[in-house]
């Protein structure tokens, strides 16, 4: 069989395999085999400039051990890397001006790919982080941000043609108002595959996390997975995207987004969801890092964060759901201690750590810590399949095994604040309970208070 690619932008996402005239369905073909420290793992995001006060990665890494505590196995750090300083307000995107920063180093905006920014420390200082998070056992995944650069970036004096660029030669940008960096240059596709491989070699990182891997062309990071995996077999990669055939060669894990599982309030629609991307992924290939905060999410609703939207409880359920559906739990910093000071990419904003003392933050890490704890032990948790339950309150209530040989893990979740008396559908066996809030009878019925849940082991 030979593959075919459509295109080198966006459409080369629609790979496909022929033999003779006939094709395979996407949804037919096998997914990569993903290495066992992504799939098993739980992911946590460290934002530099809000994961500490001095916002550097010296002080990120005296606070690794308290991450290791907390049972967190891989971090994802936002990136470190040169960020262009240009003040021309015309290479700012909306966001960056609407924060009142006025800080022109986004480090969604590159200026050098190949060095740390000297506000975060030195090159030295990313190792010296990364071998510390590998002592405590955690992997390091590297945020690589592909798709566009600064208009000051250090190569376009030598390579102009490494941006897009219209018939008078003036840079198109890309979204944000960035301009474009141009994948149908082979120099600039050689430029970006080696810088992959310098933070693998030089640096020890375990993978990358890729910024809007959807703009740039799948057989770009297909390949680039191709040649890192040289240096470094078990390498992880995870796309911020959704593209379909991302995780036949490319990637680990997608980015799991959508209305139902953004405002986690609708278990119905949650399954609904989840039945329509797994069914139109290749077989294995429906992996996503599951998550409720994120750097973006923190930095555009600052006024009014996740924990005073929703509320401890309907936090503390939606993590609940995290941790008990298939793909990779993704923890935002600050989150294990119910933060709800303000973030922002664009300047230092620092969590505050104080919260994690009161009785609020300390109930918080120590939740975190069960689910991280029980997701470690119960490997039908982390390999096992979904397998989904009906219940005669679909609307409110999530109710599924995770089935891993003869394991299972039972959850029921009232994603609703009103208590309920629930009957699951097709519960045979006798579940010991691993972590609950809410009481089950014998008959698979469980009455649980709003947002309680039930999650057990045969």
């Amino acid at each position: 069989m030979k593959r075919i690619l459509i295109g080198m932008s966006v459409i080369a996402s629609m790979t496909i395999l022929v033999s003779g005239a006939d094709t395979v369905p996407l949804n037919k073909q096998q997914a990569k085999k993903s290495p066992d420290w992504i799939m098993s793992g739980v992911m946590y995001q460290i934002q530099p400039r809000a994961f500490t006060p001095e916002g550097t990665l010296k002080a990120a890494e005296a606070r690794l051990p308290k991450l290791a505590e907390l049972g967190v196995t891989i971090l994802y750090l936002c990136p470190v890397f040169v960020a262009d300083d240009d003040m021309d307000l015309t290479f700012w995107s909306p966001r960056q001006k609407k924060s009142g920063m006025n800080n022109p180093r986004n480090p969604y905006r590159m200026k050098d790919f190949y060095h740390v920014d000297p506000e975060y420390g030195t090159d030295q200082d990313l190792k010296n982080f990364v071998a510390a998070a590998h002592k405590l056992k955690m992997r390091v995944m590297l945020d690589m941000v592909y798709l566009h650069c600064g208009p000051k970036a250090v190569f376009l004096k030598d390579h102009p043609d490494f941006i897009k660029r219209d018939k008078d030669g003036k840079a198109v940008n890309a979204a944000w108002a960035f301009p474009a960096l141009n994948y149908d240059n082979p120099e600039l596709r050689e430029y970006m595959w080696k810088n992959m491989e310098w933070w693998i070699k030089d640096f020890d990182v375990d993978g990358f996390r890729c910024d809007v891997a959807d703009g740039v062309p799948l057989d770009f990071w297909e390949i680039g997975r191709e040649r890192i995996e040289k240096i470094r077999p078990d390498v992880g990669m995870l796309a911020e995207g959704t593209r379909k055939p991302d995780q036949l060669k490319a990637f680990d894990l997608d980015y799991g987004w959508g209305k139902a599982l953004k405002t986690w309030d609708n278990a119905a629609a949650i399954r609904k969801q989840w039945e329509g991307m797994r069914n139109e992924r290749p077989i294995g290939g429906a992996k996503f890092v599951r998550f409720i905060d994120n750097h973006d999410i923190a930095n555009d609703d600052y006024e009014n964060r996740i924990e005073k939207r929703w509320g401890s409880a309907k936090v503390k359920v939606s993590l609940v759901g995290l941790f008990t559906l298939d793909g990779v739990p993704f923890v935002y910093n600050g989150q294990e201690v119910a933060d709800t000071a303000r973030h922002s990419i664009f300047g230092r904003l620092p969590i505050n750590w104080a919260n994690g003392e009161t009785p609020d933050g300390k109930a918080r890490f120590a939740f975190c810590q069960k689910l991280c704890a029980m997701r470690q032990a119960e490997r039908a948790l982390t390999h096992g399949e979904v397998v989904w339950l009906d219940n005669d309150k679909p609307e409110g209530v999530l109710s599924f095994l995770r089935e891993n040989g003869g394991e299972k893990i039972l959850a029921v979740i009232n994603l609703s604040a009103q208590d309920v008396s629930v009957n699951v559908k097709g519960v045979n066996d006798t579940f010991k309970p691993l972590l609950t809030e809410g009481v089950k009878d014998e008959k698979a019925s469980f009455e649980l208070p709003g947002y309680g849940f039930f999650v057990g082991k045969k």
